[in-house]
């Protein structure tokens, strides 16, 4: 399929809106849930427990971290470049948008996490800098369709270095 075509323009636009929506979806439960820990806060009982303090900590670190690995890796130049040479102009772009929103789900764990141990501990500013680190992950995995539409045209575009015609 031609990156120009109008199928590929209708499923660039597709897959997209349902990347963002999920990203911008988990934003709004994000302010949310910091909204739900800020008004439960009269009827929490503070238990400050040092061993899920080090936890939530640890584990928020290796999420946000990995959410940035996860990107990087998954969207390597040779790797797109595979891709959009087997599967095409639709692989490229599930891969696009499969790997955005395992990204959002990652930001989505991490804000879960902080919410939990708010809950656990009765201290709130778990939920809200779980949801500050958690908010970093959407910005840094929300798709752009300029660049999505950059990687497919970069990606899927015909090879002009082939053979010479002969003379």
């Amino acid at each position: 399929m031609d990156p120009t075509s109008p199928e590929a323009q209708a499923e660039v636009t597709r897959r997209h809106k349902a990347a963002s929506t999920t990203v911008l979806g988990l934003i709004v439960a994000t302010v949310l849930l910091s909204i739900v820990a800020f008004l439960a806060r009269p009827y929490l009982t503070e238990r400050p427990n040092l061993v899920i303090d080090m936890a939530v900590r640890i584990v928020i670190l290796i999420l946000g971290l990995g959410a940035v690995v996860w990107r990087r890796t998954k969207f390597q130049t040779m790797r797109l470049q595979d891709i959009a040479g087997v599967a095409g102009v639709t692989g490229l772009l599930k891969t696009l948008e499969k790997t955005t929103i395992q990204l959002a789900l990652l930001g989505g764990a991490i804000v879960a996490i902080g919410f939990i141990a708010t809950l656990v501990t009765g201290i709130a500013a778990y939920t809200y800098w779980a949801g500050a680190i958690a908010v970093v992950v959407f910005v840094y995995s929300y798709p752009t369709k300029s660049s999505w539409l950059r990687a497919l045209y970069r990606f899927t575009a015909p090879d002009k270095t082939g053979p010479e015609p002969p003379v």
